[in-house]
């Protein structure tokens, strides 16, 4: 059952939302040949690859070259239901690009003289506490550059449907100041969206204006773009390219996230492309502030020595070295956004004065950032510049013999995203295991003399790596190649070896059963996208095994708390937490620094007689409820202000809802669900009726 399910992986998908990233693996293939297009031909190609790749149901690009768009175009459909073609103004949610609008809004208080990057975020930021006398010690910087060492992403209510509401960027310095860091500031760089969201205020309490007006005056208007927004704009939003849940064809309410300067941004494809063309010169930026932006701040901290990888951070950016552009050394500067239903990429080659944008409804960033290179790709080419995209093959060793030692880095290795069971045998075998998905295959690699393990087909690498900060790393080298869009290399620290932690056999048991628990969430507003996302965010079918001493990343201290220390750079230590477990009133209640949640055995089934009702209690937690008897009864639901229902089948999925839907009435499905949200005191008044004999 979903609820189950949901056990083990709510805090891991659902509550940490590690938003859409791919897997590392398309076919050792060329890419397809391009040669015989022309430059439309090959961007259409492309951004049908990255549609096709990602599932989105709609995409857009753009290609800007010396102050001009100079191609453009879309394809999929604007709305499932109505017969209306996508416009080139049409707009799209730009997830996460939207750091780099506010990394461009921090550097230029800096150029004003108002921010120092290296004082304090408390200089500016006052009334920023934590629980950890450390955080006196991130700058402006660590913001910008991922290495703050806060835990990740703590916000409540940041993503929501057709609410402009911004109180998860307003709030969050109330929610860090209960929180410890996960590292010292500055030890490494790891995806963070709360540090933007610091650097969001930080541009507010220093420029005296909200950040979507400075966004307005400071840099949509100076840079030309009429077709970009902040939620809290005025604009017609049915201009935004309609998003959808799943298969349903009913479009969603507008996807609004709170956190602006993260995630919240809208644009269509020409003007996110303008955007990035603004920052080959001095529309937005001095030429040293966007050299600043683009210089390697990821070498500041612990890093993997080889770092051919698609992340290689500078202030906003996510890679300022991407490939394949730096193979023949030319810099990109790339940035990938993804809420959970809009996706973007936007590429920018300063030394050709070029950008490419490819936004889409559905998808994944990633692809939309290949689709984006391969469009820069075809107009260097058009320059007589060429891009060399031959696969790479891994450095030359031999196989040879193992040194016994090298058989002590068998254990548990794992990230915040998956564990793993590594075995390295005295033949020189290392095996891995996945514990986070327990039905894929074993993983075996052989020896070779450089001190590397690699697979048969010679296409991938493992080695461990003894840092400088004192943890053993599992570090990934391999490329993948995707028909149609091009190379995709990996060189990065996948994980780390995890310390052994013996806890007593009542501590263990205690988190055991949290990895078979099923838990509803109880505090989330209701118009988040959290409710509909619960249950669908994972698509696991399996239930996690656990590292002896840990429930999933979290390292267990006793029977009512874990913590969130995994210390790995790049991407798999983000979204780092604490948990605890306590009992109240006879109820088990499961705590985050932003989330709570109630073990789902505690849900009663529904009242369906004549008067019923339920009310949302002084402390505002969502009500749920079984189906139970009432199965094949239809509800009907008058809701009271500032409130909303979900109805979920057994497996999870939303049959009915007030919010994504504007559903007042629904056949309650067998096994299923039911949740009301609403303001303290809000009173749903309910009616059930029997179907006709």
């Amino acid at each position: 059952m979903w609820k189950k399910r949901l056990g083990a992986l709510a805090l891991s998908a659902a509550l940490a939302l590690s938003l859409a990233v791919p897997a590392l693996a398309a076919e050792d293939t060329a890419p397809a040949e391009t040669a015989s297009l022309t430059r439309e031909e090959s961007a259409a190609q492309a951004a049908a690859y990255a549609a096709q790749y990602g599932g989105a149901s709609a995409i857009s690009y753009a290609v800007w070259e010396d102050g001009e768009i100079t191609l453009s175009g879309h394809a999929g459909v604007y709305s499932k239901t109505e017969n209306r073609a996508i416009l080139d103004d049409d707009l799209y949610g730009v997830g996460s690009v939207s750091k780099i609008y506010t990394t461009v809004a921090v550097m230029q208080l800096v150029e004003d003289g108002k921010i120092n990057l290296d004082s304090p975020v408390t200089k500016y930021l006052p009334d920023f506490k934590m629980a950890d006398e450390r955080y006196k010690d991130i700058t402006v910087r660590m913001l910008l550059n991922h290495s703050s060492g806060l835990m990740g992403t703590s916000n409540q209510n940041f993503m929501l449907f057709a609410d402009d509401d911004r109180s998860a960027a307003e709030d969050l310095l109330e929610r860090l100041s209960t929180q410890r860091l996960k590292a010292a500031p500055g030890a490494y760089s790891v995806y963070c969206n709360d540090g933007f969201t610091l650097a969001e205020l930080v541009v507010e309490a220093v420029s005296g204006k909200s950040f979507p007006a400075y966004l307005r005056t400071e840099i949509f208007e100076p840079a030309g773009l009429q077709n970009t927004f902040a939620p809290q704009d005025e604009f017609d939003a049915s201009r935004l390219v309609k998003i959808y849940q799943g298969a349903d064809t009913r479009a969603l309410p507008q996807d609004c996230l709170g956190t602006v300067g993260t995630g919240g941004i809208y644009s269509s494809a020409s003007d996110l492309a303008a955007f990035g063309g603004a920052l080959t010169g001095k529309g937005l930026l001095t030429e040293k502030s966007l050299k600043a932006m683009a210089a390697p701040e990821y070498k500041n901290g612990v890093w993997a020595e080889d770092d051919e990888d698609q992340v290689t951070y500078g202030l906003g950016w996510d890679a300022v070295e991407y490939y394949p552009f730096a193979w023949s050394d030319i810099q990109a500067l790339a940035k990938g956004g993804d809420t959970l239903y809009y996706h973007a990429g936007l590429v920018v080659i300063p030394e050709y004065n070029m950008a490419a944008a490819v936004l889409s409804s559905g998808g994944v960033s990633t692809y939309n950032e290949m689709a984006a290179a391969r469009m820069l790709i075809d107009a260097l080419a058009e320059k007589g510049v060429s891009v060399d995209e031959t696969l790479p093959a891994l450095p030359a060793a031999e196989s040879a013999a193992m040194p016994a030692e090298l058989a002590d880095y068998s254990g548990y290795y794992g990230s915040n995203a998956q564990q793993m069971k590594i075995d390295v045998t005295a033949d020189g075998v290392l095996t891995i295991h996945s514990l986070t998905y327990p039905s894929t295959p074993a993983q075996t690699f052989a020896y070779f003399s450089d001190g590397s393990f690699r697979d048969a087909a010679g296409a991938a690498m493992m080695k461990f790596v003894e840092e400088t900060n004192g943890v053993t790393y599992l570090y990934q080298k391999a490329c993948a190649s995707l028909p149609g869009l091009g190379l995709m290399p990996v060189s990065n620290y996948a994980a780390q070896k995890m310390p052994e932690n013996s806890v007593s056999a009542e501590a263990q048991a205690s988190w055991d059963r949290m990895g078979t628990m099923g838990v509803v969430l109880l505090s989330e507003k209701y118009t988040s996208q959290l409710w509909p996302a619960l249950f669908s965010s994972n698509g696991m079918t399996e239930m996690p095994k656990m590292v002896p001493g840990y429930y999933l990343a979290l390292r267990i201290v006793d029977g009512a708390n874990a913590r969130g220390e995994l210390q790995v750079p790049n991407g798999g230590g983000r979204d780092s937490q604490d948990m605890t477990i306590y009992e109240k009133d006879g109820v088990t209640y499961i705590a985050t620094p932003s989330q709570l949640l109630m073990d789902a055995a505690q849900v009663k089934p529904v009242f369906a007689g004549e008067g019923a009702y339920s009310t949302i209690q002084a402390d505002g937690y969502a009500r749920w409820y079984e189906v139970g008897a009432a199965a094949g009864m239809t509800m009907s639901v008058a809701l009271p202000e500032e409130a909303g229902f979900y109805v979920y089948h057994a497996d999870g999925s939303v049959a009915a809802s007030s919010v994504m839907y504007g559903d007042a009435s629904v056949a309650l499905p067998e096994g299923g669900y039911i949740v009301f949200i609403g303001d303290p005191g809000a009173r749903f008044h309910l009616s059930f009726t029997r179907p006709a004999a």
